[in-house]
Protein backbone atom coordinates (compact mmCIF):
# COMPACT_ATOMS: atom_id res chain seq x y z
CA UNK A 1 0.00 0.00 0.00
CA UNK A 2 2.60 2.22 0.63
CA UNK A 3 4.49 1.69 -2.71
CA UNK A 4 0.94 2.83 -4.42
CA UNK A 5 0.44 5.93 -2.36
CA UNK A 6 3.93 6.64 -3.36
CA UNK A 7 4.08 6.18 -6.86
CA UNK A 8 0.50 8.03 -6.79
CA UNK A 9 1.73 11.27 -5.27
CA UNK A 10 4.73 11.35 -7.84
CA UNK A 11 1.83 11.47 -10.59
CA UNK A 12 0.27 13.91 -8.91
CA UNK A 13 3.15 16.27 -8.69
CA UNK A 14 3.58 15.49 -12.56
CA UNK A 15 0.12 17.07 -13.22
CA UNK A 16 0.69 19.96 -10.88
CA UNK A 17 4.31 20.98 -11.84
CA UNK A 18 2.84 21.04 -15.51
CA UNK A 19 0.21 23.26 -14.21
CA UNK A 20 2.53 25.64 -12.28
CA UNK A 21 5.06 25.72 -15.46
CA UNK A 22 2.09 26.54 -17.47
CA UNK A 23 0.92 29.23 -15.07
CA UNK A 24 4.52 30.78 -14.33
CA UNK A 25 4.84 34.35 -15.67
CA UNK A 26 8.68 33.29 -16.35
CA UNK A 27 9.22 30.80 -18.95
CA UNK A 28 11.16 28.77 -17.23
CA UNK A 29 12.28 24.73 -18.25
CA UNK A 30 9.64 22.02 -16.79
CA UNK A 31 12.42 20.31 -15.00
CA UNK A 32 13.20 23.04 -12.88
CA UNK A 33 9.38 22.90 -11.50
CA UNK A 34 9.42 19.19 -11.34
CA UNK A 35 12.82 19.28 -8.96
CA UNK A 36 11.52 22.32 -6.92
CA UNK A 37 8.42 20.41 -6.32
CA UNK A 38 10.29 17.28 -5.47
CA UNK A 39 12.61 19.67 -2.91
CA UNK A 40 9.08 20.83 -1.32
CA UNK A 41 8.01 17.29 -1.18
CA UNK A 42 10.95 16.11 0.59
CA UNK A 43 10.58 18.88 3.51
CA UNK A 44 6.84 17.99 4.02
CA UNK A 45 6.88 14.45 3.83
CA UNK A 46 9.36 11.42 4.15
CA UNK A 47 8.47 9.08 1.23
CA UNK A 48 11.06 6.83 2.27
CA UNK A 49 12.05 5.89 -1.34
CA UNK A 50 14.97 3.99 -2.27
CA UNK A 51 16.27 3.80 -5.53
CA UNK A 52 17.05 0.26 -6.76
CA UNK A 53 19.46 1.31 -9.53
CA UNK A 54 19.01 -1.71 -12.01
CA UNK A 55 15.41 -0.78 -11.25
CA UNK A 56 15.47 2.42 -12.04
CA UNK A 57 17.54 1.84 -15.13
CA UNK A 58 15.05 -0.98 -16.16
CA UNK A 59 11.87 1.26 -15.91
CA UNK A 60 12.53 4.41 -17.27
CA UNK A 61 15.46 4.49 -19.81
CA UNK A 62 14.31 1.41 -22.68
CA UNK A 63 10.97 3.10 -23.04
CA UNK A 64 12.46 6.50 -23.46
CA UNK A 65 15.33 5.51 -25.40
CA UNK A 66 12.94 3.02 -27.94
CA UNK A 67 10.93 6.34 -28.30
CA UNK A 68 12.98 8.69 -29.19
CA UNK A 69 14.07 5.74 -32.00
CA UNK A 70 10.65 5.84 -33.03
CA UNK A 71 9.83 9.36 -33.89
CA UNK A 72 13.46 11.11 -34.82
CA UNK A 73 13.14 12.36 -38.58
CA UNK A 74 15.84 9.72 -39.99
CA UNK A 75 15.60 12.31 -42.99
CA UNK A 76 17.52 14.79 -41.30
CA UNK A 77 19.93 12.76 -39.47
CA UNK A 78 21.08 11.06 -42.76
CA UNK A 79 21.53 13.97 -44.27
CA UNK A 80 23.76 15.63 -41.68
CA UNK A 81 25.19 11.96 -40.10
CA UNK A 82 28.86 13.31 -40.45
CA UNK A 83 27.98 15.82 -38.43
CA UNK A 84 26.03 14.11 -35.98
CA UNK A 85 28.26 11.48 -36.01
CA UNK A 86 31.29 13.52 -34.72
CA UNK A 87 29.18 15.12 -32.18
CA UNK A 88 27.91 11.48 -30.70
CA UNK A 89 30.76 9.75 -30.34
CA UNK A 90 34.15 12.08 -30.65
CA UNK A 91 32.46 14.62 -28.78
CA UNK A 92 31.33 11.83 -25.78
CA UNK A 93 34.92 10.36 -25.76
CA UNK A 94 36.46 14.03 -26.19
CA UNK A 95 34.14 15.04 -23.09
CA UNK A 96 34.64 11.59 -20.72
CA UNK A 97 38.41 12.37 -20.58
CA UNK A 98 38.54 16.00 -20.69
CA UNK A 99 36.38 16.25 -17.87
CA UNK A 100 37.03 13.08 -16.57
CA UNK A 101 40.71 14.45 -15.59
CA UNK A 102 39.42 17.29 -14.36
CA UNK A 103 36.78 16.05 -11.79
CA UNK A 104 39.71 13.96 -10.50
CA UNK A 105 41.94 16.77 -10.12
CA UNK A 106 39.13 19.12 -8.37
CA UNK A 107 38.07 16.21 -6.21
CA UNK A 108 41.19 14.14 -5.74
CA UNK A 109 38.51 11.65 -2.99
CA UNK A 110 36.36 10.47 -6.13
CA UNK A 111 38.27 7.65 -7.75
CA UNK A 112 39.43 8.01 -11.70
CA UNK A 113 37.10 5.58 -12.84
CA UNK A 114 34.25 7.02 -11.23
CA UNK A 115 34.96 10.67 -12.44
CA UNK A 116 35.22 8.98 -16.23
CA UNK A 117 31.26 7.59 -14.91
CA UNK A 118 30.19 10.93 -14.01
CA UNK A 119 31.82 12.58 -17.14
CA UNK A 120 30.28 10.03 -19.36
CA UNK A 121 26.95 10.56 -17.75
CA UNK A 122 26.82 14.62 -18.26
CA UNK A 123 28.05 13.88 -21.90
CA UNK A 124 24.62 12.70 -23.31
CA UNK A 125 22.40 16.13 -24.13
CA UNK A 126 18.39 16.56 -24.38
CA UNK A 127 16.60 18.11 -26.93
CA UNK A 128 13.36 17.91 -25.38
CA UNK A 129 14.53 20.05 -22.57
CA UNK A 130 15.88 22.63 -26.11
CA UNK A 131 12.60 22.61 -27.41
CA UNK A 132 11.10 23.61 -24.36
CA UNK A 133 13.32 26.28 -23.81
CA UNK A 134 13.30 27.56 -27.52
CA UNK A 135 9.46 27.70 -27.78
CA UNK A 136 9.49 31.31 -27.25
CA UNK A 137 11.66 31.55 -30.38
CA UNK A 138 11.81 29.64 -33.31
CA UNK A 139 14.07 26.81 -33.15
CA UNK A 140 15.69 26.66 -36.75
CA UNK A 141 14.70 23.06 -37.83
CA UNK A 142 17.77 21.75 -39.24
CA UNK A 143 19.76 22.62 -36.07
CA UNK A 144 17.26 20.74 -33.79
CA UNK A 145 17.58 18.21 -36.39
CA UNK A 146 20.60 17.50 -35.44
CA UNK A 147 20.31 18.01 -31.88
CA UNK A 148 17.45 15.12 -31.90
CA UNK A 149 20.47 12.80 -33.70
CA UNK A 150 23.10 13.60 -31.49
CA UNK A 151 21.33 12.89 -28.45
CA UNK A 152 19.41 9.70 -29.65
CA UNK A 153 23.21 8.24 -30.66
CA UNK A 154 24.84 10.19 -27.41
CA UNK A 155 22.54 8.41 -25.06
CA UNK A 156 23.81 5.62 -26.14
CA UNK A 157 27.36 6.31 -26.54
CA UNK A 158 27.42 8.41 -23.11
CA UNK A 159 25.41 5.26 -21.19
CA UNK A 160 28.01 2.38 -22.32
CA UNK A 161 31.00 4.52 -21.64
CA UNK A 162 29.81 5.07 -17.92
CA UNK A 163 28.85 0.95 -18.07
CA UNK A 164 32.50 0.36 -18.89
CA UNK A 165 34.00 3.11 -16.23
CA UNK A 166 31.49 1.73 -13.39
CA UNK A 167 32.86 -1.60 -14.61
CA UNK A 168 36.43 -0.20 -13.88
CA UNK A 169 35.90 1.02 -10.29
CA UNK A 170 33.99 -2.05 -9.72
CA UNK A 171 37.26 -4.00 -10.59
CA UNK A 172 40.11 -2.03 -10.43
CA UNK A 173 40.98 -2.67 -14.05
CA UNK A 174 40.95 -1.21 -17.20
CA UNK A 175 42.00 -2.57 -20.52
CA UNK A 176 41.74 -0.29 -23.52
CA UNK A 177 42.13 -3.66 -25.89
CA UNK A 178 39.48 -5.28 -24.15
CA UNK A 179 37.58 -2.55 -23.71
CA UNK A 180 37.56 -2.44 -27.52
CA UNK A 181 36.41 -5.98 -28.70
CA UNK A 182 34.11 -5.63 -25.67
CA UNK A 183 32.19 -2.53 -26.64
CA UNK A 184 32.16 -3.84 -29.96
CA UNK A 185 30.00 -7.57 -28.99
CA UNK A 186 27.64 -5.28 -26.62
CA UNK A 187 27.24 -2.49 -29.97
CA UNK A 188 26.70 -4.78 -32.42
CA UNK A 189 24.78 -7.64 -30.47
CA UNK A 190 23.04 -4.79 -28.40
CA UNK A 191 21.60 -3.37 -32.25
CA UNK A 192 20.82 -6.80 -33.58
CA UNK A 193 18.85 -8.01 -30.50
CA UNK A 194 17.04 -4.93 -30.66
CA UNK A 195 16.32 -4.76 -34.31
CA UNK A 196 15.28 -8.75 -34.02
CA UNK A 197 12.86 -7.98 -31.35
CA UNK A 198 11.12 -5.42 -32.89
CA UNK A 199 10.48 -7.23 -36.46
CA UNK A 200 9.77 -10.90 -34.94
CA UNK A 201 6.89 -9.37 -32.38
CA UNK A 202 5.82 -6.98 -35.02
CA UNK A 203 5.04 -9.88 -37.54
CA UNK A 204 3.64 -11.46 -34.95
CA UNK A 205 1.29 -9.70 -33.90
CA UNK A 206 0.40 -8.71 -37.42
CA UNK A 207 -0.03 -12.48 -38.95
CA UNK A 208 -2.12 -12.73 -35.72
CA UNK A 209 -4.37 -10.00 -37.05
CA UNK A 210 -4.29 -10.98 -39.85
CA UNK A 211 -5.84 -14.81 -39.23
CA UNK A 212 -7.83 -13.45 -36.00
CA UNK A 213 -8.48 -9.58 -36.04
CA UNK A 214 -6.65 -6.92 -34.37
CA UNK A 215 -7.32 -5.71 -30.98
CA UNK A 216 -6.15 -2.53 -29.87
CA UNK A 217 -5.41 -2.28 -26.94
CA UNK A 218 -2.91 -5.60 -27.47
CA UNK A 219 -1.34 -3.62 -29.71
CA UNK A 220 -0.51 -0.87 -27.80
CA UNK A 221 0.75 -3.56 -25.26
CA UNK A 222 2.64 -5.08 -27.65
CA UNK A 223 4.36 -1.33 -28.15
CA UNK A 224 4.92 -1.11 -24.46
CA UNK A 225 6.96 -3.92 -23.94
CA UNK A 226 8.86 -4.64 -26.73
CA UNK A 227 11.71 -1.20 -25.62
CA UNK A 228 11.61 -4.19 -22.24
CA UNK A 229 11.63 -7.60 -24.02
CA UNK A 230 15.00 -5.99 -26.18
CA UNK A 231 16.45 -4.44 -22.84
CA UNK A 232 16.15 -7.41 -20.99
CA UNK A 233 17.18 -9.90 -23.86
CA UNK A 234 20.55 -7.83 -24.47
CA UNK A 235 21.58 -7.39 -20.84
CA UNK A 236 20.95 -11.20 -20.38
CA UNK A 237 22.96 -11.62 -23.73
CA UNK A 238 26.16 -9.03 -21.91
CA UNK A 239 24.77 -6.65 -24.81
CA UNK A 240 23.82 -3.16 -24.62
CA UNK A 241 20.44 -3.06 -23.67
CA UNK A 242 20.48 0.61 -24.06
CA UNK A 243 21.34 0.37 -28.15
CA UNK A 244 19.10 -2.64 -27.96
CA UNK A 245 16.16 -0.15 -26.80
CA UNK A 246 17.46 2.36 -29.47
CA UNK A 247 17.58 0.22 -32.46
CA UNK A 248 14.48 -1.42 -31.66
CA UNK A 249 12.59 2.04 -31.51
CA UNK A 250 14.25 2.67 -35.01
CA UNK A 251 13.15 -0.57 -36.39
CA UNK A 252 9.61 0.21 -34.94
CA UNK A 253 9.66 3.48 -37.62
CA UNK A 254 10.17 0.88 -40.32
CA UNK A 255 8.52 -1.48 -39.38
CA UNK A 256 4.89 0.63 -38.80
CA UNK A 257 5.46 1.99 -42.64
CA UNK A 258 3.56 -1.51 -44.04
CA UNK A 259 0.68 0.57 -42.45
CA UNK A 260 -0.55 -3.03 -40.79
CA UNK A 261 -2.14 -1.54 -37.66
CA UNK A 262 -5.60 -0.19 -37.47
CA UNK A 263 -6.20 3.45 -37.78
CA UNK A 264 -7.62 3.43 -33.89
CA UNK A 265 -4.50 1.70 -32.82
CA UNK A 266 -2.04 4.11 -34.58
CA UNK A 267 -4.28 7.03 -32.47
CA UNK A 268 -4.70 5.54 -29.47
CA UNK A 269 -1.04 4.40 -29.26
CA UNK A 270 -0.01 7.72 -29.93
CA UNK A 271 -1.74 8.63 -26.97
CA UNK A 272 -0.60 6.28 -24.69
CA UNK A 273 2.91 6.46 -25.96
CA UNK A 274 2.76 10.70 -25.45
CA UNK A 275 1.56 9.96 -21.42
CA UNK A 276 3.98 7.68 -21.22
CA UNK A 277 6.97 9.92 -22.31
CA UNK A 278 5.84 12.85 -19.89
CA UNK A 279 4.97 10.70 -17.07
CA UNK A 280 8.53 9.29 -16.73
CA UNK A 281 10.07 12.51 -17.22
CA UNK A 282 8.63 14.05 -14.69
CA UNK A 283 8.80 11.37 -12.34
CA UNK A 284 12.28 11.21 -12.97
CA UNK A 285 13.29 14.99 -11.90
CA UNK A 286 10.28 14.89 -9.01
CA UNK A 287 12.28 11.88 -7.75
CA UNK A 288 15.80 14.07 -8.39
CA UNK A 289 14.20 16.95 -6.29
CA UNK A 290 12.65 14.16 -3.24
CA UNK A 291 15.94 12.90 -2.91
CA UNK A 292 18.40 16.12 -2.96
CA UNK A 293 18.32 17.21 0.69
CA UNK A 294 19.70 13.28 1.21
CA UNK A 295 21.90 13.96 -1.75
CA UNK A 296 23.12 16.84 -0.73
CA UNK A 297 24.08 15.98 2.36
CA UNK A 298 26.22 12.85 1.21
CA UNK A 299 28.11 15.31 -1.65
CA UNK A 300 28.69 17.83 1.67
CA UNK A 301 30.59 14.88 3.50
CA UNK A 302 32.80 13.95 0.59
CA UNK A 303 34.03 17.66 -0.20
CA UNK A 304 34.63 17.38 3.83
CA UNK A 305 37.01 14.39 3.05
CA UNK A 306 38.44 16.29 0.26
CA UNK A 307 39.61 18.83 2.91
CA UNK A 308 36.93 22.01 1.91
CA UNK A 309 35.16 22.45 4.47
CA UNK A 310 32.39 25.07 3.07
CA UNK A 311 29.78 23.60 1.20
CA UNK A 312 29.77 25.91 -1.23
CA UNK A 313 32.49 23.88 -2.66
CA UNK A 314 29.97 21.88 -4.37
CA UNK A 315 28.84 25.14 -6.28
CA UNK A 316 31.95 25.58 -7.39
CA UNK A 317 32.30 22.22 -8.53
CA UNK A 318 29.19 22.22 -10.76
CA UNK A 319 30.27 25.62 -12.39
CA UNK A 320 33.25 24.35 -13.30
CA UNK A 321 32.11 21.27 -15.12
CA UNK A 322 29.38 23.26 -16.81
CA UNK A 323 32.34 25.53 -18.27
CA UNK A 324 34.46 22.84 -18.95
CA UNK A 325 31.83 20.74 -20.64
CA UNK A 326 30.88 24.23 -22.54
CA UNK A 327 34.04 24.77 -23.75
CA UNK A 328 34.88 21.47 -24.54
CA UNK A 329 31.67 21.25 -26.81
CA UNK A 330 32.65 25.04 -28.30
CA UNK A 331 35.86 23.63 -29.42
CA UNK A 332 34.78 20.60 -30.38
CA UNK A 333 31.57 21.91 -32.77
CA UNK A 334 34.44 24.92 -34.26
CA UNK A 335 37.01 22.31 -35.21
CA UNK A 336 34.28 20.02 -36.73
CA UNK A 337 32.71 23.03 -38.44
CA UNK A 338 36.32 23.78 -39.94
CA UNK A 339 36.72 20.14 -41.10
CA UNK A 340 33.36 20.20 -42.75
CA UNK A 341 34.11 23.67 -44.61
CA UNK A 342 37.38 22.33 -45.50
CA UNK A 343 35.85 19.09 -46.97
CA UNK A 344 32.94 20.92 -48.66
CA UNK A 345 36.13 23.06 -50.46
CA UNK A 346 38.07 19.81 -51.66
CA UNK A 347 34.73 18.88 -53.47
CA UNK A 348 34.39 22.40 -54.40
CA UNK A 349 31.34 23.27 -53.31
CA UNK A 350 29.87 26.58 -52.61
CA UNK A 351 30.66 27.49 -49.04
CA UNK A 352 28.20 29.11 -46.30
CA UNK A 353 30.39 30.02 -43.17
CA UNK A 354 28.34 30.14 -40.41
CA UNK A 355 27.98 33.38 -37.94
CA UNK A 356 29.74 32.98 -34.22
CA UNK A 357 25.82 32.69 -33.19
CA UNK A 358 25.33 29.58 -34.90
CA UNK A 359 28.30 28.09 -33.23
CA UNK A 360 27.32 29.45 -29.86
CA UNK A 361 23.95 27.80 -30.21
CA UNK A 362 25.28 24.41 -30.81
CA UNK A 363 27.11 24.99 -27.58
CA UNK A 364 24.91 26.39 -25.30
CA UNK A 365 21.82 23.87 -26.55
CA UNK A 366 24.07 20.83 -25.12
CA UNK A 367 21.40 20.90 -22.11
CA UNK A 368 21.73 17.99 -20.01
CA UNK A 369 18.48 16.48 -18.88
CA UNK A 370 16.33 12.75 -18.24
CA UNK A 371 19.28 10.26 -19.64
CA UNK A 372 21.81 12.20 -17.79
CA UNK A 373 19.66 11.73 -14.29
CA UNK A 374 18.39 8.36 -15.06
CA UNK A 375 22.49 7.41 -16.13
CA UNK A 376 23.70 8.71 -12.91
CA UNK A 377 20.67 7.06 -10.40
CA UNK A 378 21.78 3.89 -11.63
CA UNK A 379 25.36 4.30 -10.40
CA UNK A 380 25.86 0.65 -7.61
CA UNK A 381 25.11 1.45 -4.07
CA UNK A 382 27.91 -0.80 -3.30
CA UNK A 383 31.11 -2.07 -4.32
CA UNK A 384 32.20 -6.01 -4.91
CA UNK A 385 33.18 -6.49 -1.25
CA UNK A 386 30.11 -4.77 0.16
CA UNK A 387 32.01 -1.32 0.73
CA UNK A 388 29.98 1.80 -0.29
CA UNK A 389 30.38 2.92 -3.68
CA UNK A 390 33.11 5.88 -3.71
CA UNK A 391 31.58 9.19 -4.11
CA UNK A 392 28.75 7.95 -5.47
CA UNK A 393 26.20 10.93 -3.42
CA UNK A 394 28.79 13.90 -4.37
CA UNK A 395 28.11 11.98 -8.68
CA UNK A 396 24.54 12.35 -8.25
CA UNK A 397 24.42 15.83 -6.65
CA UNK A 398 26.97 17.01 -9.61
CA UNK A 399 25.05 15.67 -12.04
CA UNK A 400 21.84 17.15 -10.60
CA UNK A 401 23.86 20.21 -10.52
CA UNK A 402 25.08 20.28 -14.26
CA UNK A 403 21.12 19.55 -15.75
CA UNK A 404 19.75 22.59 -13.52
CA UNK A 405 22.83 24.81 -14.44
CA UNK A 406 22.60 24.14 -17.95
CA UNK A 407 18.57 24.08 -18.18
CA UNK A 408 19.01 27.97 -16.64
CA UNK A 409 21.74 29.34 -18.88
CA UNK A 410 20.35 28.00 -21.95
CA UNK A 411 16.90 29.07 -20.94
CA UNK A 412 18.38 32.43 -20.36
CA UNK A 413 20.78 32.29 -23.36
CA UNK A 414 19.37 30.42 -26.24
CA UNK A 415 16.29 33.25 -27.06
CA UNK A 416 18.95 35.71 -27.49
CA UNK A 417 21.12 33.77 -29.88
CA UNK A 418 18.19 31.99 -31.92
CA UNK A 419 16.79 35.58 -32.88
CA UNK A 420 16.86 36.09 -36.24
CA UNK A 421 19.27 33.10 -36.59
CA UNK A 422 19.72 31.86 -40.33
CA UNK A 423 20.95 28.37 -41.20
CA UNK A 424 21.49 26.33 -44.51
CA UNK A 425 17.90 26.26 -45.93
CA UNK A 426 15.79 22.98 -45.20
CA UNK A 427 15.06 21.23 -48.65
CA UNK A 428 11.38 22.19 -49.29
CA UNK A 429 9.26 18.70 -49.02
CA UNK A 430 6.07 20.63 -49.71
CA UNK A 431 5.88 19.64 -53.49
CA UNK A 432 7.06 15.80 -52.30
CA UNK A 433 3.61 15.97 -50.19
CA UNK A 434 1.45 17.92 -52.80
CA UNK A 435 2.34 14.73 -55.13
CA UNK A 436 1.47 12.70 -52.13
CA UNK A 437 -1.86 13.99 -51.10
CA UNK A 438 -2.96 14.28 -55.13
CA UNK A 439 -1.35 10.03 -55.72
CA UNK A 440 -3.58 9.38 -52.41
CA UNK A 441 -6.54 11.15 -53.27
CA UNK A 442 -6.31 9.23 -56.87
CA UNK A 443 -5.90 5.86 -55.51
CA UNK A 444 -8.77 6.36 -53.12
CA UNK A 445 -10.98 7.88 -55.55
CA UNK A 446 -9.96 4.52 -57.97
CA UNK A 447 -11.03 2.62 -54.67
CA UNK A 448 -14.42 3.97 -53.72
CA UNK A 449 -15.28 3.16 -57.53
CA UNK A 450 -14.59 -0.07 -56.80
CA UNK A 451 -16.08 -0.64 -54.04
CA UNK A 452 -19.46 1.42 -55.05
CA UNK A 453 -19.74 -0.88 -58.18
CA UNK A 454 -18.68 -4.19 -56.10
CA UNK A 455 -21.25 -3.24 -53.41
CA UNK A 456 -23.98 -1.52 -55.46
CA UNK A 457 -23.92 -4.58 -58.44
CA UNK A 458 -27.08 -6.36 -58.62
CA UNK A 459 -29.08 -4.19 -56.36
CA UNK A 460 -32.64 -2.70 -56.41
CA UNK A 461 -31.39 0.46 -54.95
CA UNK A 462 -28.23 0.42 -56.73
CA UNK A 463 -28.64 4.18 -57.54
CA UNK A 464 -27.68 4.56 -53.65
CA UNK A 465 -24.31 3.62 -53.73
CA UNK A 466 -23.81 5.55 -56.80
CA UNK A 467 -24.85 8.78 -55.26
CA UNK A 468 -23.29 8.38 -51.88
CA UNK A 469 -19.87 7.19 -53.87
CA UNK A 470 -20.00 10.52 -56.17
CA UNK A 471 -20.47 12.73 -53.05
CA UNK A 472 -17.29 10.54 -51.61
CA UNK A 473 -15.65 10.93 -54.94
CA UNK A 474 -16.16 14.51 -54.94
CA UNK A 475 -14.94 15.42 -51.72
CA UNK A 476 -11.87 13.89 -52.74
CA UNK A 477 -11.74 15.99 -56.24
CA UNK A 478 -12.33 19.37 -54.26
CA UNK A 479 -12.26 18.64 -50.74
CA UNK A 480 -15.33 19.98 -49.06
CA UNK A 481 -18.29 18.84 -47.04
CA UNK A 482 -21.09 16.38 -48.27
CA UNK A 483 -24.64 17.72 -48.29
CA UNK A 484 -26.68 16.33 -45.13
CA UNK A 485 -30.29 15.54 -45.81
CA UNK A 486 -32.95 16.50 -43.45
CA UNK A 487 -36.70 15.61 -43.06
CA UNK A 488 -38.62 13.19 -45.11
CA UNK A 489 -35.63 12.21 -46.72
CA UNK A 490 -34.02 10.99 -42.88
CA UNK A 491 -34.71 7.91 -43.38
CA UNK A 492 -33.07 7.59 -46.87
CA UNK A 493 -30.39 10.03 -45.37
CA UNK A 494 -29.13 7.67 -42.98
CA UNK A 495 -29.25 4.69 -45.28
CA UNK A 496 -26.50 6.51 -47.66
CA UNK A 497 -24.90 7.90 -44.47
CA UNK A 498 -24.03 3.96 -43.60
CA UNK A 499 -23.02 3.44 -47.29
CA UNK A 500 -21.12 6.53 -47.02
CA UNK A 501 -19.25 5.51 -44.00
CA UNK A 502 -18.29 2.04 -45.66
CA UNK A 503 -16.96 3.72 -49.16
CA UNK A 504 -15.10 6.30 -46.83
CA UNK A 505 -13.13 3.71 -44.88
CA UNK A 506 -12.25 1.96 -48.28
CA UNK A 507 -11.10 5.44 -49.51
CA UNK A 508 -9.03 6.32 -46.58
CA UNK A 509 -7.69 3.12 -46.17
CA UNK A 510 -6.73 3.28 -50.09
CA UNK A 511 -5.31 6.58 -49.43
CA UNK A 512 -2.89 5.50 -46.33
CA UNK A 513 -1.86 2.25 -48.44
CA UNK A 514 -0.43 4.76 -51.42
CA UNK A 515 1.00 7.17 -48.66
CA UNK A 516 3.38 3.94 -47.19
CA UNK A 517 3.93 3.19 -50.72
CA UNK A 518 5.75 6.40 -51.59
CA UNK A 519 7.53 7.20 -48.49
CA UNK A 520 8.96 3.24 -48.54
CA UNK A 521 10.13 3.92 -52.43
CA UNK A 522 12.44 6.94 -50.77
CA UNK A 523 9.94 9.80 -52.19
CA UNK A 524 8.73 11.37 -49.00
CA UNK A 525 10.14 11.84 -45.70
CA UNK A 526 8.41 9.79 -43.15
CA UNK A 527 7.94 12.80 -40.69
CA UNK A 528 5.77 14.14 -43.75
CA UNK A 529 4.06 10.64 -44.12
CA UNK A 530 3.29 9.97 -40.08
CA UNK A 531 1.27 13.95 -40.73
CA UNK A 532 -0.29 12.74 -43.42
CA UNK A 533 -0.97 9.16 -42.46
CA UNK A 534 -2.28 10.91 -38.85
CA UNK A 535 -4.47 13.04 -41.21
CA UNK A 536 -5.92 9.51 -42.35
CA UNK A 537 -6.01 7.79 -39.24
CA UNK A 538 -8.48 10.80 -37.22
CA UNK A 539 -10.57 10.42 -40.31
CA UNK A 540 -11.08 6.44 -40.56
CA UNK A 541 -11.36 6.73 -36.35
CA UNK A 542 -14.41 9.11 -36.82
CA UNK A 543 -16.12 6.52 -39.61
CA UNK A 544 -14.96 3.07 -37.75
CA UNK A 545 -17.73 1.69 -35.73
CA UNK A 546 -16.43 0.38 -32.72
Amino acid sequence: METISVALILLLAVVISGALARMSPIALPLPLFQIALGVVIASVANLGVELEPEIFFLLFLPPLLFLDGWRIPKEGVFRDKGTILELAFGLVVFTVVGVGFLVNWMIPAMPLAVAFALAAIVSPTDPIAVSAIAARVPIPKRLMHILEGESLLNDASGLVCMRFAVAATLTGTFSLAEAAGTFLWVAIGGIAIGTGVTWSATKAKNWISRKFGEETGSQILISLLIPFAAYLLAERLHCSGILAAVAAGITMSYVEQTGQALAVTRVRRSAVWDTVQFTANGIIFVLLGEQLPQILAGAAQVVHETGHHEPAWLLVYVVSINLALAALRLLWVWTSLRFTLFRAARRGEALVTPSWRLIAAMSLAGVRGTITLAGVLTLPLVMADGTAFPARDLAIFLAAGVIILSLVAASIGLPHLLKGLELPPEPSHQEDEDRARIAASEAAIRAVERAQHDMGEGRSDADLYVDAGARIMELYRQRIDGRSKTGEERDLARKIDEIERRLRLAGLRAERDEIYRIVRSRSLTDEAARKLVREVDLLEARFRVT
